[in-house]
């Protein structure tokens, strides 16, 4: 029986990470479909795009909030110890799925965000500290180039580093699940890599509290 609980988590994980809160808080609150404008994504960055830092601060927490929680619902759904690889496994389980429900959402014909924010959720759930590390390696280049895609493509490729050397990940699971993400997040911006190498990617500048681009359409 709880083989069957423990496995229902990924079900609940992944259905968590499908709710779409950008195109719910558009929707309700803006009269808006962020899906139709900006570049079409239903993520944190093209809602701060098209409806403002208030919306995009918004989506961004509650996208960081499902893929934490989904982490978490292994003290639910899981009989082992937290400290044990069987626990860990789970949690990574319950990662991927809350990631592929944001990217692929099922409320919304599976097609959703890039995943960073539920990603970053994740690894505040399994590595706080690590995660934090992330978060600042991201902010720092943010800060120089203004380009949250390159921002996080470079993070992520700079994870399984620092996961495996730096703070010695000590489960296959987790270790996997570092070099997954080093690979899904430069695929999911895969359209952002083609723009940054022609130069007309677009970039971000909150002094004039807008996005400023060669091409408005990112």
């Amino acid at each position: 029986m709880h083989q069957f609980i423990e496995i229902s988590g990924i079900l609940i994980s992944y259905l968590l990470g499908s709710v779409p809160f950008a195109v719910l808080i558009g929707k309700v609150f803006y009269n808006t479909d962020v899906r139709k404008q900006g570049s079409g994504n239903s993520g944190a960055t093209n809602t701060l795009r098209v409806l403002g830092v208030k919306a995009g601060l918004t989506v961004l927490i509650l996208d960081i909030f499902k893929g934490y929680a989904s982490v978490k619902l292994a003290y639910v759904f899981t009989i082992y110890d937290p400290s044990s690889e069987e626990f860990a496994n789970f949690q990574v389980m319950y990662a991927f799925a809350a990631l592929m429900g944001h990217i692929f959402p099922a409320y919304i014909k599976f097609k959703g965000g890039k995943g960073v924010a539920t990603l970053t959720g994740i690894l505040l759930a399994l590595n706080p500290a690590l995660a934090l590390t992330c978060i600042i390696i991201f902010l720092a280049i943010f800060l120089f180039t203004k380009y949250v895609s390159l921002s996080s493509i470079i993070t992520a490729i700079l994870y399984p580093i620092l996961a495996i050397i730096i703070f010695k990940a000590e489960f296959v699971s987790l270790i996997f699940f570092s070099l997954l993400v080093a690979v899904i997040v430069p695929l999911t911006h895969y359209k952002n890599i083609e723009r940054l190498i022609k130069g007309d990617e677009s970039k971000i500048d909150f002094r004039k509290n807008k996005s400023t681009s060669a091409n408005n359409n990112k």
